[in-house]
């Protein structure tokens, strides 16, 4: 048996940084749970030196493609193997395909925690059929609540395709203005298409597609990555995405505080429910067979089992055992956060 200790990574947010550790045990209890066939055991926090670690052992150690699923843990910063009580640093290389600041640059009320927004992603995908492609295949990533794009930014960090919806003019219209100003900044190969949809002789959306590349030489091979975001109620996703073209959806649905979370023909509505429950069954029709639905949202203003029953009631898979049950956490006085991860037959 081999031990590791795992040292997590500094947060701005001192809320979020509190249950850190907390929640890096859960995610990284779902890693084992899908990609590394159960090999970790005694997951624990342990301090050492005076610095909180999670700390676990592996049976047989952890081979080269292991420790490449646990580099993009979301709270991941150094992760060592403790041999006869020292700290040896273990190489990470984690899915990086551009520099961080696609996501730490914007700055604006109401932005989800990067490192927040990278778990709701990664217990998605992992809890897909698709969790073993991670590190390999192009995947398909939606939000159809994408506000100013964070989800999105890391799917293309990950080297995914990124789509999004969004109701709100001027979010899409600031996201807009931000990935293209950044892309030139960074001198980064792409084609952008940007204006409104009409149909009809009627403007019905605005959309923005964008496709990118790291470098030139991939850029010019067609190995390129697909933006594409839509300024429309989310409702009508089905009208712009295909059935069945998405492998992940995730969205972070309203918390019901600031903004309220809109209904179609019901202006704002406290609880989510009301928006899940229209809007679900569009979303599972965007979703590939063994594709994921993730969503975070407020428990202060929807209880967890109402939500877990909109999205069965869609024919989803809820999961809803072991680490799927750890990853509630206090954001602020009005707002306890959690995950709901279900899964398409």
């Amino acid at each position: 048996m081999s031990q590791y200790a795992l040292l997590i990574s500094p947060s701005a947010n001192r809320v979020y940084a509190d249950a850190s550790v907390r929640l890096t045990r859960a995610e990284l209890a779902v890693v084992d749970r899908t990609v590394l066939g159960g090999r970790l055991s005694g997951v624990t926090e342990t301090v050492l030196g005076g610095v909180r670690y999670v700390t676990f052992t592996a049976d047989g150690g952890l081979g080269e493609r292991e420790v490449e699923y646990l580099a993009n843990l979301s709270s991941i910063y150094v992760l060592f193997e403790v041999v006869q009580g020292l700290l040896r640093p273990v190489e990470l290389r984690p899915l990086a395909r551009y520099d961080d600041d696609l996501l730490t640059i914007p700055k604006y009320p109401g932005k989800t925690n990067e490192q927040f927004t990278k778990l709701l992603l990664n217990i998605t995908l992992l809890s897909s059929r698709f969790a073993p492609e991670m590190l390999d295949r192009q995947l398909r990533v939606l939000d159809p609540l994408c506000g100013r794009g964070t989800t999105l930014n890391q799917a293309l960090m990950y080297g995914y395709d990124a789509a999004g919806v969004e109701h709100d003019r001027t979010d899409f219209e600031a996201y807009s203005t931000y990935v293209q100003t950044w892309l030139k900044r960074k001198r980064l190969k792409h084609r952008v298409e940007s204006g409104p949809v009409r149909r009809d002789r009627q403007v019905v959306a605005r959309r923005l597609q964008v496709n990118l590349a790291a470098d030139k030489e991939s850029y010019r091979a067609g190995r390129t990555q697909r933006l594409d975001v839509v300024q429309v109620d989310t409702l009508r996703s089905g009208e712009f995405f295909r059935s069945g073209s998405q492998d992940l959806l995730v969205a972070d649905a309203p918390y019901g505080v600031q903004h309220g979370s809109r209904s179609a023909g019901r202006g704002l509505a406290r609880s989510p429910l009301a928006l899940l429950t229209e809007a679900v069954p569009v979303w599972v029709e965007l979703l590939r067979p063994g594709g994921a639905l993730g969503i975070a949202w407020n428990t202060n203003v929807a209880r967890r089992e109402e939500a877990a029953a909109v999205l069965a009631d869609a024919g989803l898979e809820v999961l809803a055992d072991g680490p799927y049950l750890e990853f509630g956490h206090r954001v602020d006085q009005a707002i306890v956060r959690d995950i709901l991860i279900a899964r398409k037959p």
